[in-house]
């Protein structure tokens, strides 16, 4: 695959807000009433798209690759638009966010009240192993982006995926090696902002971060810096 590899988490979606306040008042529930996949952006996150539309104009790429999630697809369709180009994206489905199965649509606090026993599971096996019922574990997200990684052709141009905070951080331990203790230690340390950018780059000794979750386009453009950690995960109180 490419040498290159710039990693785009989407626009701040109308789920993130929700999520983050309903995690801040205590509630055991998030209220979003759509499918995950189909959660559009925010007017914040609109905003940060369109901003992400100069770093567009300036970066030259190959291959450009969504998650089919319509709030990265929206992402990169109003980076595309407002860069004045018609670049061609294709989404493919190993890109998707992390599913929670029985976990979906409720804060910490909802498991903890809801599910004691998923809570207890999470605590014992930890971040990376931790599947909720007919969901994901962050090594079952692995598994699929490693295929999808397999699968991406030979190229000198640079390659450009757009997709959630999981799947950047997870592609970005893939790429550089990282076993379970260095990946949940980078994770507590690091958050992958709404709209940033992640620049990877393959050398002849592997693979290296050129740059973790940028937002210095967003500071230029002035749109607005936000954060929110994605689908809130199951941490002990």
């Amino acid at each position: 695959m490419t040498g290159d590899l710039w990693l785009v988490r989407h626009g701040e979606s109308a789920a993130n807000i929700l999520a983050t306040r309903a995690e801040r008042e205590g509630l055991e529930s998030i209220a979003v009433d759509e499918r995950d996949a189909d959660v559009t952006l925010s007017d914040d996150g609109r905003a940060q798209a369109h901003a992400l539309g100069a770093w567009l104009a300036d970066t030259e790429l190959g291959a450009i690759w969504t998650s089919p999630y319509e709030r990265a697809r929206q992402t990169f369709a109003l980076a595309a638009e407002a860069a004045g180009e018609d670049r061609p994206a294709r989404a493919d489905e190993r890109l998707r966010d992390r599913e929670l199965g029985i976990l979906d649509g409720l804060t910490r606090h909802g498991v903890a009240a809801r599910h004691p026993e998923e809570a207890e599971r999470r605590q014992r096996l930890g971040k990376y192993y931790h599947r909720p019922p007919g969901g994901e574990s962050w090594a079952d997200v692995s598994l699929r982006l490693r295929s999808f990684l397999h699968d991406l052709p030979e190229s000198d141009a640079a390659t450009l995926i757009v997709a959630h905070d999981a799947v950047i951080m997870l592609l970005t331990a893939i790429l550089l090696d990282w076993d379970e203790a260095t990946l949940l230690d980078f994770a507590a340390d690091h958050t992958v902002l709404n709209c940033s950018v992640t620049h990877l780059r393959r050398g002849e000794n592997g693979w290296s971060v050129v740059v973790f979750s940028d937002v210095a386009h967003l500071e230029r453009a002035g749109a607005p810096i936000t954060v929110h950690p994605g689908n809130p995960d199951v941490e002990p109180e």
